[in-house]
């Protein structure tokens, strides 16, 4: 398993926690290390808690983009899961222009499938898709620049 899978993984398990507990992202990340039995690199480690950072830091912005994106889905109405997956990815087609949307939608998918329902891949993969058509290019705008 790659660094970033893994790392992704490891986010989603926080932003569930984050989802449902509703404490602070800090103790989240903090508590939530304390638990793992063996942690994993670095890199792995920092790739996980930007993505857990960075969703939770711009939560109101994509769970708005993902609600105008889905049809007939409120986000609370989600699986915690999909919800969480979709948050993931979203920001990192917006924010992380390293990463080309492809693979985000692909490791999205994937992580959604080990995580979810049977449905979640297809559920994901809709949504992304069309998220991925709404948003301009990133090296044509700027990073922090809202989309709605």
């Amino acid at each position: 398993m790659s660094s970033r899978r893994k790392g992704r993984e490891l986010a989603l398990q926080m932003l569930f926690q984050l989802d449902l507990v509703r404490i602070g992202v800090d103790e989240a990340i903090r508590a939530f290390w304390k638990t793992q039995e063996e942690l994993p690199s670095e890199d792995t480690r920092d790739f996980c808690e930007e993505l857990v950072r960075g969703a939770f830091e711009h939560h109101e912005e994509i769970d708005r983009f993902v609600e105008e994106t889905s049809s007939n889905w409120r986000l609370s109405r989600m699986p915690v899961v999909d919800r969480n997956v979709l948050r993931m990815a979203v920001y990192e087609m917006l924010y992380r222009d390293d990463i080309p949307t492809t693979v985000t939608i692909n490791e999205a998918i994937d992580v959604g499938k080990k995580f979810g329902s049977e449905d979640s891949g297809a559920f994901i993969n809709g949504i992304l898709d069309k998220i991925a058509e709404k948003i301009p290019s990133l090296p044509q705008r700027h990073k922090n620049e809202k989309l709605i």
